[in-house]
């Protein structure tokens, strides 16, 4: 009788030669890849650090139905739609796994505070692949403190095969993090932020790689002591580059910056200025994204955590192949004429979750090497 598959290892995928984590950068050709989960998925508590990025109205509402599972009346759709990403990465090949069903009603604490859960919908927020090392990020969100403990049979699995496995300080999310007269700043004013540089804190979906490079974008869940820290850790073999985002609230940064192939980095230009990006970049071809088809489904549009950016929320299959929104027709046609082999696929009603292609995976395996792409 042939033994079980792993926990959370697709059925049928044949267990790699190599190391079971290896990923540099956004583009190697993509052979393993953690996908989120939509059981259990509850709307995430008021703490100013979630209402923070969303309008006002919004955040009302949302205190009011913190803790409580999403209508089956977005659930159903996304998931069809999951479904459907899911089938379309193992018909190319790629082994799929998923964390575990956690029912995130729960209610949990620290010595500090008390939250509920939000879900294990985005695992490029709370992990980070470098090489063969996966980084448990510090997340600011209380509700999403132990969002990690889902992911944990895959982690352990990884580690008992020669993976790296690291967690970040587990952050204590006190008052003294998170500045109380916080107001989001005007389109003229200084950029500011919610978190102060208490403690490090960073959501992985902040960074992208290019090799021993990394990018980043300070926001609402990523302080500068939180890139201190990582910095510190890879040690002198990377570097970090910091982007300016014009957002007013910034929240990730695969809806601003995104690294398709060497040479190839998609813009925000509403968020960058693609005239001063950082001095490595000069010699990369600077490919800036269309205006975003607007999205026609009301609902959608009350209930989305993500901005009208989220064109950009792609996932590279290799330095050519890449799945995109289906109904985001003018950057299909765009990453087209740029030389790409865009794949359509559905995931618009994912939305609600917290984002899209590139945040509802990890890619954790890459076939390829680390390198330099930058003097």
């Amino acid at each position: 009788m042939p033994a079980p598959a792993a926990a959370g290892q697709q059925e049928g995928a044949a267990e790699p030669s190599g190391p079971p984590v290896g990923s540099h950068n956004e583009w190697d050709p993509l052979e393993e890849v953690i996908v989120g989960r939509l059981d259990g998925v509850t709307i995430p508590g008021s703490h100013p650090v979630v209402s923070c990025n969303i309008p006002p109205w919004a955040a009302r509402l949302q205190g009011l139905s913190a803790g409580f599972r999403y209508p089956r009346r977005l659930i159903e759709p996304a998931q069809h739609e999951l479904d459907g990403f899911i089938a379309l990465l193992k018909s190319f090949d790629v082994t799929v796994r998923q964390p575990d069903a956690v029912d995130h009603r729960q209610r949990f604490s620290t010595p500090a505070w008390t939250s509920r859960g939000f879900g294990n919908t985005c695992p490029r927020d709370s992990m980070l692949v470098i090489g063969d090392e996966i980084i448990e990020t510090p997340m600011a969100w209380p509700c999403r403190y132990f969002e990690t403990h889902s992911y944990r049979e895959i982690l352990k699995d990884y580690f008992r095969r020669g993976a790296r496995w690291t967690a970040a300080p587990k952050p204590e999310l006190t008052n003294a993090l998170f500045d109380s007269e916080f107001r989001v700043p005007g389109a003229d004013e200084p950029m500011r932020y919610i978190l102060t540089e208490f403690e490090p804190v960073f959501d992985a979906a902040d960074f992208v790689r290019a090799g021993r490079d990394l990018f980043v974008t300070r926001s609402n869940v990523t302080n500068r002591m939180g890139i201190d820290w990582l910095r510190r850790h890879l040690g002198p073999g990377y570097r970090i580059h910091e982007l300016e985002s014009r957002c007013r609230t910034p929240m990730h940064i695969d809806t601003t910056f995104l690294l398709l192939a060497p040479g190839k980095v998609l813009v925000n230009p509403e968020y960058l200025d693609v005239d001063h990006l950082p001095d490595v970049l000069d010699s990369w071809d600077v490919l800036v994204a269309p205006e975003p088809d607007p999205i026609e489904d009301r609902l959608l549009k009350m209930t989305s955590m993500c901005g009208k950016w989220l064109s950009l929320n792609i996932l590279m299959l290799d330095e050519k192949r890449v799945i995109a929104e289906r109904h985001h027709t003018t950057m299909l046609h765009a990453l087209e004429q740029w030389g790409f082999e865009p794949i359509p696929c559905d995931l618009l009603h994912y939305a609600p979750f917290a984002g899209s292609f590139h945040c509802a995976t990890l890619d954790v395996r890459r076939r390829g090497t680390l390198e330099s792409y930058f003097p």
